[in-house]
């Protein structure tokens, strides 16, 4: 009966463990997929019309507000949510560069990336550490 409660105890550890991981690798792949949401909509939208996703000197953005990216950060946010993951618009930044300079660039064939650093915490307590996990992705602006 020892060696059954022993065995019983080692497996169900090992149940567990697994599935820990399995949910941490569904939140990794959710911010990644949110990232990559996040950068098709700015480059898809890019400057150039009333749905603007970044700066822009342009009077054609509806709202030039202090934080241009609000966009970007809401379509981040709102994919993460939908897989129940706790994603903040703080959680999410967005740069706009030119590749050959690095400099901040929002035009047309510019570079857009998105980057994501959400704390995960486990669903099971058992002593597992919190993690902090990033997710990027980045493309060219297409308008």
């Amino acid at each position: 009966m020892v060696e059954f409660a022993l065995v019983l105890t080692f497996i169900f550890l090992l149940f567990i463990s697994m599935i820990q991981v399995i949910l941490l690798m569904h939140a990794y792949n959710t911010l990644a997929d949110a990232a990559k949401e996040g950068v098709r909509y700015a480059i898809v939208h890019g400057t150039g019309n009333s749905n603007c996703s970044g700066p822009s000197t342009s009077s054609t953005c509806s709202s030039p507000d202090a934080s241009p990216y609000t966009n970007v950060q809401t379509v981040v946010t709102n994919f993460a949510s939908l897989s129940m993951q706790g994603v903040t618009a703080s959680d999410v930044t967005v740069e706009y560069f030119s590749q050959g300079s690095g400099s901040a660039c929002s035009n047309p064939g510019c570079m857009v990336r998105v980057t994501i650093a959400h704390s995960y915490s486990p669903l099971f307590g058992l002593g597992w550490p919190n993690l902090t996990m990033n997710a990027a992705a980045q493309g060219r602006i297409m308008n």
